[in-house]
């Protein structure tokens, strides 16, 4: 399969291409930083905001995978960071769409990256690919991102809405945020601790990127997680322990919040997330238990490469 890569220099982006390779697939990356450092070439060269798209960008294409997208995670959404936030997801989606099919055949399938943050804070429900979206600037963003991809239905494509957890990487994500505070011992729940916290090794991010893309009766979302969410305590123990270091030192939420700001609710929110239709598919995670996951994606940091199924 011919697989375009969008933001395929970024840490998931650029693992991606290389699972994709070691398959078989043949893979091209889009890039606003075309000169980025790469394993695999081609890299295309596209700027959303100024409507600039290589032209060969999606010719020969059967199948997009678009990761593009700011990093949501450590820093204060002031307004013009929403701004961005908003333009390097749902704007850059829609104009990516807007040139489905430019030149050529369309491709016939899209997997979108979105993230469980469309459901908002749900305290203890348990929430499925059915559950209704809530509320919030995340959510909000989520579901402007998620409608956007959903456009390219009508050129025929499938689309595939990847509802990713939080990723166990320390090279992005939460987890880059927090590995640090840990390994200098001051480490511990955030707020109260009794939020739910969905997660994902990268492992099981790539591999479940890899089976969207090839079984078709895959379509709309599709809740990228663990099918074992902790509570934020209990993810706190399970880092401390992987990292040898005490996680005693509680974040109060009021804290969180005065340094935050708003981007506090990335790490207050409870969402209880099951990937119903990974299981349905018959996908088997390579890791379900959290202090396996911590172990292998702690060993891949130290130079191991990307976390793998256990042997």
């Amino acid at each position: 399969m011919n697989v375009l890569v969008v933001g395929g220099t970024g840490f998931v982006g650029s693992a991606l291409a290389r699972l994709l390779t070691q398959r078989g697939h043949r893979v091209s990356l889009l890039s606003r930083r075309p000169s980025a450092p790469r394993a695999l070439p081609p890299v295309y060269h596209w700027d959303p905001e100024r409507e600039e798209l290589d032209p060969n960008a999606l010719a020969g294409i059967e199948a997009v995978v678009n990761l593009a997208g700011e990093n949501l995670a450590g820093v204060r959404w002031t307004p013009e960071r929403k701004r961005r936030l908003v333009s390097s997801r749902v704007d850059a989606t829609a104009f990516l769409v807007q040139r489905w099919g430019d030149p050529g055949p369309a491709p016939r399938t899209l997997v979108n990256a979105s993230a469980i943050g469309i459901y908002g804070n749900r305290g203890d429900e348990v929430l499925t690919e059915e559950s209704a979206p809530g509320s919030g600037f995340l959510a909000d963003l989520c579901r402007g991102w998620e409608e956007a991809a959903l456009r390219a239905r009508a050129s025929g494509a499938r689309v595939v809405l990847a509802r990713f957890g939080i990723v166990l990487d320390p090279a992005g994500g939460a987890l880059e945020k927090l590995t640090p505070i840990f390994k200098l011992g001051l480490g511990g729940p955030l707020g109260n601790g009794r939020q739910w916290w969905s997660w994902v090794t990268l492992a099981d991010v790539l591999q479940s990127i890899e089976l969207a893309l090839t079984r078709e009766e895959l379509s709309g979302p599709v809740n990228v997680v663990a099918p074992a969410p902790v509570r934020n305590r209990e993810f706190a123990r399970a880092l401390g322990r992987a990292l040898r270091r005490p996680a005693l030192l509680p974040a109060p939420a009021p804290m969180l919040r005065l340094a935050l700001g708003e981007a506090a609710d990335a790490f207050l929110s409870s969402a209880c997330v099951t990937p119903r239709k990974l299981l349905s598919a018959g996908y088997r995670f390579a890791f379900e238990d959290l202090d396996r996951a911590f172990a292998s994606a702690l060993r891949a940091s130290r130079g191991s490469g990307a976390p793998t199924r256990p042997s």
